[in-house]
């Protein structure tokens, strides 16, 4: 597997960590009991967390009593995150392209972790990979960006400070994906990085789905469950079958 995609070297880094190091885990705990509550996913079930960075939505949906297995590229978030490890709770390196192997009640693709490619038909190989690792009736959750709303509200630069580093931040739509562009100067060398994703609408997801054998079966616009408006959601939350 190539390893020279901007988010296996970007995430993999200490620096992606320091800027992203205030999300709010409020909001990420708030959607965790919602979505697992509107489910109604038994306390048996195993849920697959894929990628699950450093670990935080697992650590919690393990808090709530499941049975959670957090996978990621980053060799260095798994590290981090295996000291969160017990018996109902493993973490490993995981590539999301690569076949799944075990089959779970749920798998969860979270905070906007899913349209990273050029090729459309890799990442609906993804999305037949997951329908592959779901139980018969099992349920797959997507929360992705609303990319209408980016679009119209989008901060084209920005400089944030964090940790003494100072980041500039630049943000485009361009080609089909909305791109981040992102540069500072740490342990006295100039860094940058791209982060890019699809921009990918509803009716865009609803194709993919559709190519992955994926049922959707529900669509929320925000952490709340409301439901999804183009020019307003703060989300693009699917759930598929």
């Amino acid at each position: 597997m190539k390893t020279t995609d901007w988010f296996t070297s970007w995430f993999d880094t200490s620096y992606y960590h320091t800027l992203y190091k205030h999300r709010n885990d409020a909001d990420a705990q708030f959607f965790m009991r919602n979505i697992t509550s509107f489910l109604q996913l038994p306390k048996t079930s195993h849920i697959a967390d894929l990628p699950c960075g450093k670990g935080r939505h697992s650590v919690y949906l393990n808090s709530l009593n499941y049975k959670v297995t957090g996978g990621d590229l980053s060799k260095n978030s798994i590290t981090h995150a295996k000291q969160f490890e017990n018996e109902n709770l493993h973490f490993e390196v995981w590539d999301m392209r690569d076949p799944i192997k075990e089959k779970y009640d749920a798998i969860f693709n979270l905070f906007t972790s899913f349209g990273y490619f050029d090729d459309d038909n890799e990442d609906i190989a993804i999305l037949k990979s997951i329908k592959n690792g779901l139980k018969e009736d099992g349920v797959f959750v997507l929360d992705f960006l609303n990319v209408e709303k980016v679009k119209n509200s989008l901060v084209t630069s920005e400089i944030k400070t964090v940790d003494n580093i100072e980041f500039n931040i630049k943000r485009e739509i361009k080609d089909g994906f909305i791109l981040k562009h992102i540069s500072f100067i740490a342990d006295q060398k100039q860094h940058n990085y791209t982060e890019q994703v699809k921009f990918l609408t509803l009716d865009k997801m609803q194709i993919y789905f559709k190519k992955a054998g994926l049922n959707l079966k529900h669509v929320f616009g925000d952490y709340g469950l409301n439901e999804f408006d183009k020019n307003t959601s703060d989300r693009l939350i699917l759930i598929g079958e």
